[in-house]
């Protein structure tokens, strides 16, 4: 099936305005903004900052994004597959009260056992409440975006990543605090992001109600059971790799590390934009084929030349940031390469949730999840840091190849 090209501006308008495009190009709008704001973060953090503080604030903050991963319980994507259907308010309070106070439990655990599960990161029990308090609001902001990309107002989310670029402002001030200055400030964005989403909300006429809805509850289970099984498996290698790192390298290759993919991230940001948005026409009873087909062209149209800028100029942005980073352009590069084939299993990945497949998201995010944790943490003993980068390529070239397999034997490759 051809999907037609645009001939005159007409069309190109009308093309834009298509909602699947429409709120692809808002997320991706937002992705490149938070990849903007991140980047001057960083750089400013290495400038003002110990690069052991950096290496230290950056596995606090992949901790907290860790727990925020596991108490999600799926609901996060109930929320955008639901929303169309039940009332908006109440699927809402539910989706942020579980997953939060399950995250405050979850925290509470991990500061209590941090000198077992990551001993690096002792401070963290001199800071608790303020941990507490931060984690908190990042399970609720998440939520929140969600929310707003699930009504198709993926503008209000741009917004709201505009707003989190204030975090660079607070890296001055709290210099003093060393890597809880780091940490601090990007709490603090979570926090003010909060009162604006739920502003946002408020003016779509849709504010979280108090209290769960158990039968949003049974309904989205099944579904959301398999998502969250799925979500943490995809998601737990970015959380736990540079914990991972800090504990096989030390904190200087954290540091070099986290912000090489940091950088690289601006490429994963073309499929994140794009599958979401697939998933959310997907979810509202789009053409599921057409999308596919458009979403794949769109998307590559704009990774590939990406790639090629990031891996010329790559060594150029690392100086940006500082000249200790600079010995990670050869991770960065291999890292960028990759994205073609993360682009393909986050294709696959909405599709399988649109189709309610739960059996197939498990087994490709499983693989992708053993096979980079488990290679990564193999390769990086014997190559050192670069060995993450060959995990990455080689973990996601074996899942392209098996979401291949599996969209064969199941027939959607020629189905509509």
């Amino acid at each position: 099936m051809a999907v037609a090209l645009p001939k005159n501006f007409s069309e190109v308008r009308q093309h834009l305005q298509e909602p699947l495009i429409r709120n692809s190009f808002f997320i991706m709008a937002s992705s490149f903004v938070a990849a903007g704001f991140g980047f001057f973060f960083w750089m400013i953090a290495a400038r003002l900052y110990s690069q052991a503080d950096v290496g230290i604030a950056t596995a606090l903050m992949s901790s907290m994004g860790l727990l925020i991963l596991i108490s999600r319980l799926g609901l996060d994507q109930a929320v955008i597959r639901f929303f169309p259907q039940r009332d908006k308010s109440k699927v809402l309070g539910t989706a942020i009260i579980v997953p939060t106070a399950v995250a405050l439990g979850a925290g509470v655990i991990f500061v209590a056992a941090v000198d077992v599960i990551a001993p690096e990161l002792v401070i963290v029990r001199t800071v608790a409440p303020l941990y507490l308090a931060f984690l908190g609001a990042y399970s609720i902001t998440w939520v929140l975006e969600g929310a707003l990309n699930a009504i198709r107002k993926s503008e209000y989310y741009f917004v709201l990543n505009l707003l989190y670029g204030l975090r660079i402002l607070f890296l001055f001030p709290l210099v003093f605090l060393g890597a809880m200055g780091i940490f601090s400030s990007f709490g603090l964005s979570f926090v003010l992001g909060l009162i604006l989403a739920l502003a946002l909300l408020s003016r779509c006429s849709i504010r979280p109600a108090a209290g769960v809805d158990r039968v949003f509850i049974r309904e989205a289970w099944q579904f959301s059971a398999g998502a969250y099984i799925a979500g943490i498996l995809m998601s737990a290698p970015n959380m736990v790799i540079p914990i991972m790192v800090l504990n096989v390298l030390g904190a200087e290759s954290t540091a070099n590390y986290y912000i090489t993919y940091a950088i690289v991230s601006i490429l994963f940001m073309i499929p994140y934009a794009f599958t979401t948005s697939l998933f959310v026409e997907g979810s509202h009873g789009g053409e599921m084929k057409k999308s596919v087909l458009r979403t794949l062209a769109s998307m590559f149209a704009l990774l590939i030349p990406a790639i090629i800028g990031l891996a010329l100029f790559g060594e150029q942005i690392l100086s940006l940031i500082g000249k200790d980073y600079v010995e990670g352009i050869t991770l960065l590069r291999v890292l960028a390469l990759s994205a073609v084939f993360v682009s393909i299993c986050q294709t696959f990945i909405s599709i399988a949730k649109v189709r309610n497949d739960i059996r197939s998201l498990i087994i490709i995010s499983g693989f992708v999840s053993v096979a980079l944790l488990g290679l990564g943490y193999t390769l990086m003993h014997q190559f050192g840091l670069i060995g993450m980068g060959y995990a990455w390529f080689a973990t996601y070239a074996a899942g392209t190849l098996l979401t291949g397999v599996i969209l064969w034997k199941k027939g959607w490759i020629t189905s509509s």
